[in-house]
């Protein structure tokens, strides 16, 4: 699905109603960028977001943002490539919470280098942090949604995982496979009324787009048919809208905000 389309949805339906219910939102990756806007947002909807980072400073910045704004939220500091830290995270937040209703996978790294070059840790790496723990958390945080006959899961992948690129193997393979994970996962859970949708950012201005060189950014920019980076919030629109009610007969889509890159 392109962004016309998400345009459309978006339009008529990205605000939660003030009567839709309060639901429990994880983030991973929510201590800066992405992962950030997105929790700023769902909190704003009136979720409580539960903000996961390898940094407890930056994650727990975020939280305390969102708290100090009116909103509801709680930081903890996890390595979401450590299984067994998760699944510890994810029964303690159960105990606490009851379930979680909303499920965003947005954690990830690059390890970049061609494949000659690349070591298997670089690989290893990589497809731990974007992909395993995708399964990871859905594996301990779903059976609940299930039960429920209620839940959300977006992941994030990336136009990388359709199209490749070279230098980014590990990147391409994982996020590509998050993509086939989402398809799968939506055909086990959709009867029990679970969405499981993913979302392709292009490239958006982040701290590690920043840190490229002007010629770099205008060649990046030379290939969006749109002529400029997105923004965090871009993504986090998308995100927010699969996650509310609106979008409850959407699953297994695969999201393209990448300013017309892949059509």
């Amino acid at each position: 699905m392109g962004l016309r389309q998400v345009g459309e949805l978006l339009e008529t339906s990205l605000y939660m109603s003030e009567t839709t219910e309060k639901r429990i939102a994880l983030v991973t990756g929510a201590g800066r960028g992405i992962g950030k806007s997105i929790a700023e947002l769902l909190a704003s909807k009136g979720h409580h977001v539960i903000c996961i980072s390898r940094s407890e400073s930056s994650c727990g910045a975020v939280a305390d943002a969102i708290n100090a704004g009116g909103g509801s939220a709680e930081s903890r500091a996890l390595d979401v490539a450590d299984k067994a830290a998760v699944k510890e995270a994810c029964e303690a937040l159960l105990e606490k919470h009851g379930n979680i209703d909303i499920l965003v996978n947005n954690a990830g790294i690059t390890r970049d280098g061609l494949l000659f070059r690349m070591s298997d840790d670089d690989w290893d790496d990589v497809i731990e942090t974007n992909l395993s723990s995708c399964f990871t958390f859905i594996k301990y945080l779903a059976r609940p949604m299930t039960r429920k006959r209620w839940g959300r899961i977006i992941n994030m992948a990336s136009v990388i995982g359709l199209t490749g690129n070279a230098g980014q193997a590990n990147y391409a393979a994982a996020k590509a496979g998050m993509i086939g994970l989402t398809k799968s996962l939506a055909k086990e859970f959709a009867a029990r009324n679970v969405t499981v949708n993913a979302v392709a950012p292009g490239f958006i201005a982040t701290d590690m787009t920043a840190e490229l060189n002007e010629k770099q950014q205008e060649a990046i920019v030379g290939i969006i048919p749109m002529k400029r980076m997105g923004e965090a919030k871009d993504i986090a629109a998308t995100t927010a809208f699969l996650a509310s009610e609106d979008a409850g007969y959407i699953t297994g889509q695969v999201f393209t905000v990448d300013g017309g890159m892949v059509m």
